[in-house]
């Protein structure tokens, strides 16, 4: 059954198509008969009472410097779609929020992946705090004497702000760093969030664990390796990407999640396992499809439209 999918994404011709996980799942719909929508997030719109959309048809191909074909700019009517697929990278601010906001209007008749509502309540660093004996100690604050007092526990952190993404400002202040201060300065003059310090997990060095869950089943991992001198594993900043299986504790982690996940319509989902401990829980715009592929030999992007055809069809 064809099916008419809409893609909300960032701007696709600055994509790489080697890793971006958005081409891959248009590659997939198109290659099973589905007709393709993209729009950017600037251009989704709220119009009495209709949840609109401008943009283009879309036609992928896997060619490097050619890998798209635009149709003519079109005003379309996302409640006459069967699927928007709600796809732009974090910051999770205001517009991302309001995104989410609009898109609710039009679920689930319209199948939002993931699911907006829970998109927008589940963020990834909020929603692992609902398993904290899976965690590391963690700590969500402004305050800079709360955030002081955790670090003096712990002695080793990593702090970042909790709705960044990419790697982008995460800090390790290690026992004998002075910079606490100085960094909390530095994020309160940018925004007022509060930030979120965990304490440093050594085994980081050895790998952060990506695993995919598709319709809250685990379907696959790989494990990012921080290059040399950095703390981060992202693949944004450097992080090698292995192949990798999963231990029993890292699929005890996803019985534990997966059924939430896929209550509240969280049908593909990164989460990130350093050492045994669940770090993020990603809703937002996961990665690490392709990679997965590679390693694998298996069609994860596959998996994931069968979720989303099951789910139209009434399978």
């Amino acid at each position: 059954m064809a099916l008419k999918i809409a893609f909300q994404m960032d701007p696709i011709d600055g994509i790489d198509i080697a890793a971006d996980s958005s081409f891959r799942l248009a590659e997939e719909a198109q290659a099973r008969g589905h007709e393709l929508f993209y729009y950017t997030p600037d251009r989704l719109a709220y119009q009495e009472g209709r949840v609109t959309a401008t943009g283009w048809p879309l036609i992928v191909r896997r060619v490097e410097g050619d890998h798209f074909s635009l149709g003519p700019e079109t005003e379309i009517d996302l409640a006459e779609w069967d699927a928007v697929w709600l796809r732009q990278d974090p910051p999770f601010d205001m517009g991302y929020i309001t995104t989410t906001h609009i898109l609710d209007r039009i679920h689930p008749e319209t199948l939002v992946v993931n699911d907006p509502f829970w998109v927008r309540n589940y963020p990834e660093k909020l929603l692992v705090l609902d398993f904290p004996d899976l965690t590391p100690p963690t700590s969500i604050a402004r305050d800079l004497e709360v955030l002081k007092q955790f670090k003096a526990k712990h002695g080793d952190i990593i702090l970042k702000p909790l709705y960044g993404n990419g790697g982008a400002g995460v800090f390790r202040l290690g026992p004998d760093d002075r910079n606490l201060n100085s960094l909390h300065e530095l994020f309160a003059s940018i925004n007022r969030e509060p930030l979120i310090a965990q304490k440093f997990l050594p085994d980081v060095s050895a790998g952060d664990k990506r695993i995919i869950l598709v319709d809250g089943d685990p379907v696959g991992a790989i494990n990012r390796v921080p290059a040399a001198g950095e703390t981060r594993s992202n693949m944004h900043v450097g992080g090698r990407p292995e192949k990798s299986g999963m231990t029993e504790r890292e699929l005890e982690i996803c019985a534990r999640i997966g059924p939430l996940l896929r209550e509240k319509g969280q049908v593909f989902v990164g989460i990130d396992v350093i050492g045994g401990w669940l770090t993020e829980i990603n809703v937002t715009s996961p990665t690490g499809i392709q990679e997965l592929e590679r390693f694998d030999g298996v069609n994860i992007a596959e998996k994931i439209w069968a979720a989303i055809e099951a789910k139209r069809t009434g399978g």
